[in-house]
């Protein structure tokens, strides 16, 4: 089996100012491009979770931004996507609220310890950022 190209998957901004946590390390480490808010750059895939203004998202919105990661995902099974604490960081919403929206994720997304008991063991982890 070839091995695949891992995808540093963060919260961002719609903004795509990348300039604390996660996002300061996607764009140091992983190629992400200041400018960019959603979507893949790099070796990293931006996942808003604050709009334009760093305001953090409507959780409906943040769940259909989500979403579209796991359908973008499930159609790229060429990467594996390490997958951080998306929105429970700089957003403010709790790991119980954002990874339950990540049940159906395809097995190509790995996930940061912290969200096992959430997620279960059925699963992939790739540690904690």
């Amino acid at each position: 089996m070839p091995i695949q190209q891992q995808i540093f998957v963060f919260g961002s901004n719609e903004a795509g100012v990348h300039g604390a946590g996660a996002a300061y390390v996607a764009a140091k480490k992983h190629g992400a491009e200041m400018g960019v808010g959603q979507g893949m750059t790099g070796n990293s895939y931006a996942l808003p979770t604050k709009d334009h203004h760093i305001k953090t998202l409507p959780f409906p919105t943040v769940a259909m931004n989500i979403h579209h990661f796991l359908v973008f995902a499930k159609r790229n099974p060429e990467y594996q996507f390490k997958v951080t604490r998306i929105g429970c960081g700089l957003a403010g919403y709790q790991d119980k609220e954002i990874a339950p929206l990540f049940h159906r994720a395809p097995d190509n997304c790995h996930f940061d310890l912290a969200w096992r008991p959430f997620l279960g063991d059925k699963k992939m982890y790739w540690g904690s950022f």
